[in-house]
C-alpha cells in the first residue's frame, strides 16, 4: 500500500491537500499618489490616497488624522484612503510634513 492517503468526496472528486499560500504584499515605489475621483459617486468628488506602505491599523490612524485636519469624512478601502471633497493640497502638505514623497496624480 502506498503512503498517499487520498480522500474522495462525492461532490467534487479528489480533494487536494491545501498548501500555504504566502500573503501578497503590495509593492510600492515609495511615492504616495493623491488623485481626485468622481466616477461612481453621482458627481461627488473624493480624494484618493494611494501608495502608502502601512499596515491596516496604520492606515486607519492616518485616515483619522487626515479627516480631522480636513474637517470631512472618509474611509479606508482596499489599502486606499478616501477623503470626501477635493482636499488634495491640504493632504499633500500634511503628508510632506511626515516625510513622505507625494505626487498629485490625474487632472
Amino acid at each position: 500500500m502506498s503512503q498517499n492517503n487520498l480522500v474522495y468526496s462525492t461532490g467534487v472528486g479528489r480533494i487536494e491537500p491545501q498548501q500555504n499560500v504566502p500573503t501578497k504584499t503590495k509593492k510600492s515605489d515609495g511615492i504616495v499618489r493623491i488623485r481626485r475621483e468622481t466616477k461612481g459617486r453621482k458627481g461627488k468628488g473624493v480624494t484618493i490616497i494611494d501608495g502608502i506602505d502601512l499596515p491596516q491599523d496604520g492606515l486607519k490612524n492616518l485616515c483619522s488624522e487626515l479627516k480631522k485636519s480636513c474637517g470631512t469624512g472618509g474611509a479606508v478601502k482596499q489599502d486606499l484612503i478616501e477623503i470626501q471633497g477635493d482636499n488634495r493640497d491640504k493632504i499633500k502638505l500634511l503628508l510632506e510634513k511626515k516625510g513622505l514623497t507625494v505626487k498629485l496624480a490625474g487632472g
